[in-house]
């Protein structure tokens, strides 16, 4: 029997919890979590994505502020207001939302954003210290995948882990993290890629599958085993008329098909995303609380 592995119930219970956290905080005379999100341009998926993060906040008793930047805007007046943000004391956390325009170099501004109020966890100082296994801010999405795994507890110790996709975002952390010894973690793991040949036979071999590929239902039935746990991470958007929306999301993994074939799979939408927002929401908490840098 196959469980479906529910990111956003989950996401509503860490909300909840968090919820309850702040509002000790509050009564203590504490400060309440402030989480900014910067965005550049008006991308349709980043839109959704920031303002479901604005919503989380609310849900878990944050301030929450907006920054908005044209499509237009510099490189040097994206650095000028990350400066700012990094200076000002009422905010405990940031994010500045992927892709930005071709224009500005990403590694860049990643490297100007304080590794203090690096909630995101994309800081090189932050990825140093999780590769270290040292207190950090763990990059949101590989965070919310560990989160999901050990609130269904799901056995990973001694598993072979299979990871599709070497990004810095997603890929690369969340095969530091499953093999690091830690619950959940313990996996042997390989990370598969674009140059990885006969890629079938290592996802035959997969107890636990972890898919960020960024192709539309890349992953079918014959590429697993039966009783494979299967993590998707991919979301794509594609036109279409029957939905009020204008397009549909599917996922990396062909749902229908591989499905009836694991113990445990995510659905595309309701699996990852939210859990990536929980994600945020922890590390801005700990932000806060000064529990990573005091």
């Amino acid at each position: 029997m196959t469980t479906i592995l529910d990111g956003k119930l989950i996401s509503e219970q860490i909300q909840a919890e968090i919820l309850l956290d702040v509002n000790t905080l509050k009564a203590q005379g504490g400060k309440t979590p402030h989480l900014a999100a910067v965005l550049v341009g008006n991308d349709g998926a980043s839109e959704t994505y920031v303002a479901a993060k604005v919503k989380a906040c609310e849900k878990a008793g944050f301030i929450s502020s907006l920054v908005r930047l044209p499509e237009t805007a510099t490189e040097q007046e994206l650095l000028a207001k990350i400066d700012e943000l990094n200076k000002d004391t009422a905010i405990d956390g940031y994010i500045v939302q992927l892709p930005l325009p071709k224009h500005i170099h990403e590694h860049k501004i990643m490297e100007a954003i304080s590794p203090q109020k690096d909630v995101d966890g994309f800081h090189p100082q932050n990825v140093g210290r999780m590769a270290l296994n040292l207190p950090t801010y763990l990059p949101a999405t590989p965070y919310g995948i560990m989160q999901l795994l050990e609130r269904y507890k799901i056995d990973t110790a001694g598993k072979h882990c299979v990871v599709i996709g070497r990004s810095h975002i997603v890929g690369s952390p969340i095969s530091i993290l499953m093999a690091r010894n830690a619950v959940p973690g313990n996996c042997t793991v390989t990370l598969c890629h674009s140059r990885t040949a006969n890629l079938k036979e290592h996802t035959l071999k997969a107890d636990i599958l972890i898919v960020a590929l960024g192709k539309s239902e890349f992953v079918t039935a014959d590429m697993v085993k039966d009783g494979v746990v299967v993590i998707d991470v991919g979301i794509t958007r594609i036109a279409s008329d029957k939905t009020k929306s204008g397009f549909k999301l599917f996922g990396d993994v062909n749902y229908e098909e591989v499905a009836p074939k694991a113990s445990f799979i995510t659905p595309v939408p309701g699996g990852i995303g939210p859990m990536t927002i929980a994600s945020l929401l922890i590390n801005t908490l700990k932000a806060s609380k000064k529990e990573v840098y005091n």
